[in-house]
């Protein structure tokens, strides 16, 4: 077991905070408690109370700058390792359960939250802590089922005298884990007063909670302890949506095996007079070893694990995974292993995302925007992702003027020694820490930047060029895709690959129809005849609710543009993609 390293835990935020951003944002809404992943601007964060002069020393400095990217991860995955989760009665009495927990330590956070039952999540300040309590803990008994006995950190917690031991008690408050459907969004949203304010609404609606974010990295560190029954040095960490400041309440959680400590244990003891090394399997490739390893791990969780259902090996995938199903969490799972260029990715957003607060109100807008009329979804197809869309968003970012966020290749000149990284021959070098990076001189509203999202997308030349973040400028296409976004490390690959033409001129009608609803609305007359406007009126699918409307629309100008770039996507031929090929 990993020792403690006296990292300090997030305090949990309850209550409602003040919405982030500029104050064109409007001062009278209230956002949902939250500190999201350790940075300023997009959530509050409390100042933890830590025992001892130099850590107390060190978390000061810490907190009077922005936090690292690998500061939150190893903070969230200390964090998670002293905590544990327990299913409990529908009538609880709280005060009674806490006080029971408190005899094995000190509770330093909990909260509650419905998943097939009430689920208490606790947080002891010390690890020890858990090693007590599962001391106390009895085994299931084998009557009726037989047990595997692998004694996990999730409990069910069972009152011998129901009637009297729940008496006055009152209802837990629950942590919602799921966003509000968009037709209720849609009522909330009429009541701002501006686009800004509407768009910060749906952030706050829609971003992770703190308490989600600690449940995501609670189940990264149940699925830790069964990989290091085989490797002891290995950590499980999610990345992607959960850490990088754009992931939605509901979304999957993706995870990766990791075994850098391994591997830095090796350099270090190479490093004396002699050689001395582990005998270890080898094999021929990285793939194997990975597939071998996820297969193991696969069957570990299907035969042994708690709650982890679903068990999917996909093994044969560019990136192999295993997908399965956290009952105690309610959250989908993706392991794959060591997935370092993703991660590098993760924290390439997590910066951005950083960096200004209008940066995630704009990626959460757009995206709902997206699923709404059907432009992204959950199931692979020919669709922009989710992932592609957000890089849009920072594409359009970088070309505002002055820019909202820097392009990669200012981000590399920015790096020191330590933030150098080449992963499998590819560059991945940025600055990591974001006081380094100077604010932007750009003070335009989320009000102006939607509207010019659509319009910019809506004209934007796809037949001949490409977007490339790394230098923040459109380029020559290097291939035939309908859609080529750059990857911003791995610059042979084109995230947006999948996209096909139908789905591409699909997504520019819809930008065009939304730009030019957003230049020609009346928001006075809309809000005296209580109809959607702004942001709300783009939430509704178009032609759907108001047909009549829609069918009017369809006439003017907005339409006759639309048709118009459409007509041109449709000349985009054979002869035509070689000849841009060509250029």
């Amino acid at each position: 077991m990993a020792h403690r390293t006296g990292g300090r835990a997030l305090s949990l935020l309850r209550g409602r905070l003040p919405l982030p951003g500029p104050a064109a944002a409007g001062g009278g809404c209230a956002a949902r408690g939250q500190a999201q992943l350790g940075f300023s601007g997009a959530a509050v964060q409390r100042a933890p109370q830590v025992a001892g002069a130099e850590e107390a020393g060190e978390d000061a400095e810490v907190s009077t700058r922005k936090k690292t990217f690998t500061e939150v991860q190893t903070e969230r995955s200390e964090q998670a390792e002293r905590t544990v989760l327990i299913k409990c009665p529908q009538k609880l009495n709280e005060k009674k359960l806490l006080q029971y927990l408190s005899s094995h330590g000190n509770i330093k956070s909990h909260f509650f939250f419905e998943n097939r039952g009430i689920h208490a999540l606790i947080e002891f300040s010390e690890k020890n802590s858990i090693d007590s309590l599962q001391d106390a803990v009895g085994v299931p008994s084998a009557a009726e089922h037989h047990v595997v006995p692998f004694k996990s950190r999730l409990f069910t917690f069972t009152l011998k005298n129901p009637v009297s031991q729940a008496a006055g008690g009152t209802p837990v408050h629950l942590s919602p884990q799921f966003h509000i459907p968009v037709k209720d969004l849609i009522p909330k949203l009429c009541h701002a007063d501006s686009i800004s304010s509407q768009m910060y609404m749906l952030l706050n609606e829609y971003q992770l909670t703190e308490e989600n974010i600690k449940l995501r990295y609670l189940a990264c560190s149940l699925v830790r302890d069964f990989a290091r029954a085989y490797f002891p040095d290995s950590t499980v960490k999610p990345f992607g949506s959960s850490v990088n400041t754009f992931g939605k309440l509901g979304c999957d959680v993706d995870m990766f095996l990791d075994f850098y400590d391994t591997q830095k244990h090796a350099t270090k003891m190479k490093k004396g007079p002699f050689e001395m090394e582990y005998q270890m399997k080898r094999l021929p490739s990285e793939r194997l070893a990975t597939q071998k390893i996820l297969s193991v791990i696969g069957d570990c969780l299907d035969n042994f694990g708690p709650g982890c259902i679903g068990i999917q090996k996909i093994l044969n995938a560019r990136c192999p995974l295993v997908k399965f199903s956290h009952q105690a969490t309610g959250f989908q799972c993706d392991l794959s292993v060591s997935n370092s260029i993703a991660i590098k990715s993760s924290e390439l957003l997590y910066i951005y995302g950083c960096l200004d607060p209008r940066v995630r109100a704009l990626v959460f807008s757009v995206r709902c925007w997206a699923r709404v009329h059907g432009l992204t979804n959950s199931v692979p197809g020919t669709w922009i992702t989710n992932f592609s869309l957000t890089m849009m968003v920072m594409f359009f970012l970088q070309r505002r003027s002055p820019p909202i966020i820097p392009t990669l290749d200012q981000l590399k000149e920015l790096a020191d020694e330590k933030d150098k990284h080449v992963i499998g021959g590819y560059d991945c070098s940025f600055v990591t820490d974001l006081s380094k990076i100077k604010p932007t001189k750009n003070t335009e509203t989320l009000d102006v930047l939607l509207g010019d999202f659509f319009e910019f997308f809506g004209n934007f030349d796809f037949r001949r060029n490409s977007l490339n973040l790394r230098k923040g400028k459109e380029v020559n296409k290097p291939e035939s895709s309908p859609l080529y976004i750059w990857n911003p490390f791995e610059q042979d690959l084109n995230i947006s690959k999948n996209v096909n033409q139908p789905q591409l001129e699909k997504f520019v009608a819809v930008a065009r129809e939304s730009a030019w609803i957003l230049q020609n609305e009346d928001k006075t007359q809309q809000t005296i005849k209580k109809e959607p406007w702004g942001l709300a009126a783009l939430l509704i699918p178009f032609g759907k609710s108001n047909a009549s409307k829609m069918k009017n629309r369809m006439k003017g100008i907005g339409s006759e543009t639309i048709r118009s770039l459409l007509d041109s996507l449709k000349l985009n031929s054979a002869n035509s993609l070689q000849k841009a090929v060509g250029k």
